[in-house]
């Protein structure tokens, strides 16, 4: 019981940072936009970086690299197609852009994969448990700004972005319960899972949000690679500090 108590703890704090669009509220529109368009940047670089540093890299650990980079092109397909029928479904005359429902429901594979790693960390030991939160508390703020950011530039309004980031979030409480109750069954599917979801992080991120880098100009555009190269590097910093 003090195991499944930790576990909700963390993951319904995890879920709390859904919310952390709510420092928008006290930005001017022309403010916002400009962050919108450095968070979008950087959110890039850190699916880029997640996909490839960290889901596609853990699942490698467990499976072999055919099978592992198979299931990943399956996930990058699947939200091709997804995107494909969201485009078709939603988006004559839409105000929402498509990615914008592709972001939401890669963040929740994420954040359900990160309860089940949660659970199973927290199984093993509170301490191994209190280290697998910070690490993945510590990258999960900059990328929820980063989602919200995603929402706002795909023509979500501000509380409807925060709810649904939220919602998103929330499916890391879904994940820990379900480690919990079925670790055996759950650890062995989580690699699979991972190399799926990195295949979506990675089109996300090389479909839809770096092809609209491409139409800023001048000091704008070189500012946004940076940012892009900054979220690559703070997953791979990430990566390297809680392995060494």
């Amino acid at each position: 019981m003090n195991t499944l108590f930790w576990i909700l703890g963390v993951t319904i704090f995890n879920s709390l940072l859904g919310f952390a669009g709510v420092f928008s509220l006290w930005f001017r529109e022309t403010t916002l936009n400009k962050i919108i368009k450095v968070l979008v940047a950087f959110s890039a670089g850190v699916l880029l970086g997640g996909g490839f540093f960290h889901l596609l890299a853990e699942s490698l650990d467990h499976l072999n690299a055919m099978l592992a980079f198979g299931i990943t092109i399956v996930g990058f397909l699947f939200f091709f197609v997804f995107e494909g029928y969201l485009h078709w479904h939603r988006c004559e005359k839409c105000d929402i852009h498509p990615y914008s429902y592709l972001m939401l429901i890669g963040d929740a594979i994420h954040n359900f994969i990160d309860g089940l790693v949660l659970a199973g960390t927290f199984a093993i030991s509170v301490p191994l448990g209190l280290a697998a939160s910070l690490m993945i508390l510590g990258h999960e703020l900059p990328q929820e700004l980063g989602v919200f950011a995603v929402l706002i530039s795909g023509g979500f309004e501000k509380i409807r972005a925060m709810l649904y980031s939220f919602l998103a979030q929330s499916t890391c409480i879904l994940g820990g319960i379900t480690g919990f109750l079925f670790f055996g069954k759950a650890e062995g599917f989580l690699p699979y899972l991972l190399s799926f979801a990195a295949g979506g992080f990675i089109y996300l991120s090389s479909a839809d949000l770096i092809p609209g880098m491409h139409k800023a100009e001048g000091k704008e555009k070189i500012t946004s690679f940076v940012w892009l190269c900054l979220g690559l590097l703070f997953m791979l910093a990430i990566k390297i500090f809680f392995e060494a």
